[in-house]
């Protein structure tokens, strides 16, 4: 990184440490960026001269942009950064897109931020080929801002109807419907949903009407998934209550705490994620609630921890390490056109459903 000059007056250039060390410009910067071509006594005099003027070497940001290409992408959601971390779904996305940046040698570049400012500053001067998008929450805003940065990105988990916006996803509609399903051919006719959110920053109990004005289509379209298989089975959808959480603990807690302080609680709880189907198990048990003679849960992602809970988590999985896998094949080996793919789903079967008592 270049220092200052005597008197402040400019930044030290490669071309002064040059001209100290009496070789040319070339021979300077093949010493920090080529040295095994560069003689041993030519070296050591142009890291001396460099060491005493105060320069760091060439600015690795500039060297990459004059390349056009820098072999990094980021990574961008409007969640804390604790999200990449804290999160199963993340974790397992995570390392899906790290497996393939590895087979590639391409580096990662986490974009998060507390809030609309920061995030587009973080986005804005972020030294990346192209950006993976997790739309969970701020989802619209951070596309927009990925488009402005005008490099390829992919949204993940974006229920999109913009044709524009290349995307990798599932069929929210037949996961959920998969769920659905399964707990009323087992008998379940009174039920409940944990729901990821509809719009930003809301959590609590949902009106019809607000089901329809949401904003992240995914959620919208994991309710009607559920809700078209409920309606065949003759269960009046109008009195199953909805809960939109936060996707953590303290709303889902919240939900759980409502759902069930009636007289006739629900036999089955459809989760729309596996976090909150595990905090679901972990509330019931401590109430004396038992899963699933009591109370069955189906949750949806299919991430590790669901194979080891007690008991063993029925969901609905999604190849989430795959998903991020293609993300990163797509923005390295992009070639212009907007791909849309949607993977399968699976439904896993284990000992958190079973028929209703009665």
């Amino acid at each position: 990184m270049a220092s200052l000059t005597a008197g402040n007056r400019r930044p030290v250039r490669l071309a002064d440490i040059a001209k100290a060390a009496g070789v040319s410009h070339g021979t300077a910067s093949n010493v920090f960026s080529r040295p095994e071509i560069v003689r041993e006594e030519v070296r050591e005099r142009v890291k001396a001269a460099a060491e005493a003027m105060g320069y760091g070497g060439p600015d690795p940001k500039g060297r990459l942009l004059r390349a056009g290409k820098v072999n990094a992408i980021g990574v961008a959601t409007a969640e804390p950064l604790s999200y990449f971390f804290d999160d199963p779904f993340a974790r397992v996305m995570m390392a899906g897109i790290s497996q393939a940046c590895d087979a590639t040698g391409a580096g990662i570049s986490l974009v998060s931020a507390g809030n609309n400012e920061q995030l587009a500053w973080n986005i804005q001067s972020a030294l990346v080929d192209g950006f993976i998008v997790f739309c969970i929450e701020g989802g619209s805003r951070l596309v927009q801002l990925a488009r402005e940065r005008k490099l390829p990105f992919v949204a993940l988990d974006l229920a999109s109807e913009d044709g524009s916006v290349a995307t990798i996803g599932i069929d929210n509609v037949a996961g959920a419907a998969m769920a659905a399903r399964h707990l009323t051919d087992l008998g379940h006719r009174r039920f409940a949903v944990l729901a990821l959110q509809f719009v930003d920053g809301r959590t609590g109990p949902v009106s019809p009407e607000q089901v329809q004005t949401a904003v992240y289509a995914g959620t919208r379209d994991r309710l009607t998934g559920y809700f078209q298989e409920l309606s065949r089975v003759g269960v009046d959808t109008s009195k199953v209550p909805v809960y939109e959480t936060a996707n953590d603990v303290a709303s889902t807690i919240a939900a759980l705490e409502a759902i069930f302080g009636v007289a006739e609680p629900p036999t089955a709880i459809l989760a729309m994620s596996d976090r909150m189907a595990l905090v679901a198990l972990e509330w019931l048990s401590a109430r004396k609630l038992n899963v699933p003679n009591d109370v069955s849960v189906v949750g949806f992602d299919g991430v590790p921890e669901s194979a080891v809970s007690e008991p063993p988590l029925t969901t609905v999985a999604q190849p989430i390490a795959e998903i991020g896998r293609l993300a990163v094949k797509a923005i390295l080996e992009n070639d212009g056109t907007t791909n849309r793919r949607q993977l399968p789903v699976e439904l896993i079967v284990r000992a958190s459903s079973a028929p209703p008592r009665g």
